[in-house]
Parts: C-alpha cells; structure tokens; sequence
C-alpha cells in the first residue's frame, strides 16, 4: 500500500521535547515501513522517520525563533503535501482542518485522526469535508457534533514504544506532574495535592507565552527545590521520570481526547492516579492500574493507596493495550476497509458514456 503521512508542523518527528500528536505520527510511519508499506512523511525536514521524507521547511516552528507566523508556514506545508498526494492508496491526516479543507482538490481518499477536539470556530470546516475521520478514544467520540459530511472510520488508540521505557518496581518518593503547565491541566491541582500530603511533588512541562501568567501565579509562588520541584520541559529524560515516580497525578480539567502520558507511565510500571475526564477511565484500569478520582481530596486519599497496585500490571496493560504494533495493525485494517469501501462506490457508479465520432449526446 502506498500511504502518505502529513504530520504537524509544529514539532519534528518524532518531538525533541513536547509534542504527543508528532510522536504518534513516528511511530506510526516507521510501523508501517516495517510492514513492507511505501510510506511518504510530509513533516518538518528535521524530522527522523524510517518513511520517505518530504518537507518545505527545515525545522519544527515551535521551537524556531526566527518563526513569528507560524500560519504561512503552514499553509505551504499542505497545499504541497496534497499536491504530491497523486498515485498514493490514502492520505492519513494528521495536521487537522487546514489538509481537511484541501481534501476536494484530490481523488485520494483522506483519512483525518482527531488529535484534538473539534474547535467551534472550524465547524464549517467539517461539514464540508467528505473523507473519513477517525477519535483516539471513545470518551473523543461521544462528544462529536453529529456531521452528515465526515465518515466514522473507527476507534484507534495512540500508543507508545513500550520497549523504550525502562521499567522499574521499585520506586522513590515523589510525585510526578508532566505535561503542558496550563489550567486545564490541572497542574496548580497536582501542586495542592502534594502540599496536602506534605510529599515531594517534580513538574516537567513546557510554559506557552500564553500560561506564563498563570504558570507564575498557581505554580512559581511553591516552587521550592525541595517539596515542589520544576524542571521545565523534558524529552527523553522523562522516562526516568516515570521510571522512579511513586506515581503520575493527572488532576485533568478538560475532556482530554487521549492522555499519552498515562500510557507512558504505566509502561514503566508507575501508576496513574487522574481524574475522571476524557479518555483517563479508558486508559487507567481504576484499582489495577491506577487511580480514578472525582476531585483533590480523592486524589491526596488514592495516594494512600499505592502499595495495592501491582507495578507489572500497569506494564502489561499498556503492552497489550497501548503498544506501538498495535496502533500500526489498527490503522492499516481501517486503511483497508476505506480502500474497499471507496473501490464498491466506483463500482456501483454508472459508467459514463463516451460519445463515438459523430455521435451526439444530449
């Protein structure tokens, strides 16, 4: 099959730091690669992937300073990628409503996985567009506005390398908050809990120039070095992070679509104690694998009961769940249902006559 992979822009494949669509899409386009596909990756030319790279622009713009705009970027980016779509099977969208709103200009079936919810703003988008559409979680799904445009592909879990993360049993005595410092995030609410149980609480996770005012208002006054730690924005030093965490607080306030960093802590054998928004009672198996909690003090009691939850069980979940080759099959059955799906319409159209020399059609 000849599949073309449009990532964001905003970060390179797969991310040097923040950015969990960008590790999706990498795993994804090396798992298809290995599955003897002729997979094309339109993403930043910084981007490493065992598909065949294409780009206009040579870093990821989030992390460029000579980037102000990043939208003419952007834009470029796709018109290109659709450009090059002719005599693939299937464009897999992941970049969202900008490749959406080019999916008329091409005959190749699109399919579009929504990474993040549907902004109201870019409803008229939808309506408009006629390929498939995939949520990453059930609780994405149940919150859809009903479209007569999109088709519903399926369900498809993100996943992350398991291999990659070390385990570890045994584990130090701190609390763990990752993710983007915002108030959705509830990382001021990871910062309350730890405070109640007077534990030592480590935040890692980027400050957008739009949260830096509520980062030094809720977070900065508690940070001490010593009860409250932040180390700013990780990469791959996260995974000893997860490795050495009593636990993972997710204190969500949002209907988060699909929280990788549930996934990632749990492939390190550390469990996740969150609350019951979004995808997290998909994620976390509550009193196995984890904790879901209702509010703050659920969350600072569920703590007391880390010693129950069993560090290997949390580590086969996410290997019989959440795993790299299991995202890749997914896909490529829904690859194949839209191929077959789109193959039966064009055999059930009329085929057009063609008018012979001096035959006159009205």
């Amino acid at each position: 099959m000849r599949i073309l992979q449009i990532a964001p822009l905003a970060e390179r494949v797969p991310p040097l730091r923040y950015g969990g669509t960008e590790a999706v899409v990498g795993l994804l386009a090396d798992g298809l690669v290995r599955a003897g596909h002729d997979v094309v990756l339109w993403a930043s030319g910084d981007s490493l992937t065992l598909a065949e790279l294409r780009s206009v622009y040579l870093h990821g713009l989030r992390l460029d300073p000579a980037v102000a705009d990043p939208h003419p970027y952007e834009w470029v980016h796709v018109v290109e990628a659709i450009k090059d779509a002719q005599g693939f099977d299937i464009i897999h969208n992941h970049e969202g409503e900008q490749v959406m709103a080019l999916a008329s200009l091409t005959d190749v079936p699109m399919l579009t996985t929504m990474h993040c919810l549907i902004d109201p703003d870019r409803k008229f988008v939808w309506e408009r567009y006629r390929g498939f559409f995939n949520p990453v979680s059930q609780a994405e799904r149940a919150i859809i506005p009903p479209f007569e445009g999109p088709r519903f592909a399926g369900v498809v879990y993100n996943a992350v390398d398991v291999a990659s993360f070390p385990f570890r049993p045994d584990k130090e005595d701190y609390l763990l908050f990752i993710g983007q410092i915002a108030s959705a995030k509830g990382s001021h609410l990871a910062v309350e809990v730890a405070r109640r149980l007077g534990m030592r609480l480590v935040i890692a996770g980027k400050v957008d120039p739009h949260n830096r005012q509520y980062f030094a208002e809720t977070i900065e006054p508690y940070i001490d070095g010593k009860q409250v730690q932040f180390v700013g924005e990780v990469g791959h030093e996260k995974r000893e992070l997860y490795a050495s965490a009593r636990c993972l607080l997710v204190p969500i306030c949002w209907e988060e679509p699909f929280g990788l960093v549930m996934a990632e802590a749990m492939a390190c054998g550390t469990p996740v104690i969150a609350f019951n928004r979004g995808s997290a009672p998909e994620l976390v198996v509550d009193g196995e694998t984890g904790y879901i909690v209702r509010n703050v003090d659920e969350m600072a009691e569920a703590v007391g009961r880390l010693d129950r939850l069993d560090p290997y069980r949390c580590r086969r979940h996410v290997e019989e769940n959440f795993d790299a080759p299991i995202m890749v099959q997914r896909y490529l059955e829904i690859y194949e249902r839209i191929l077959a799906w789109e193959t039966s319409q064009v055999e059930a159209r009329p085929v057009p006559v063609v008018p012979s020399q001096g035959m006159r059609v009205a």
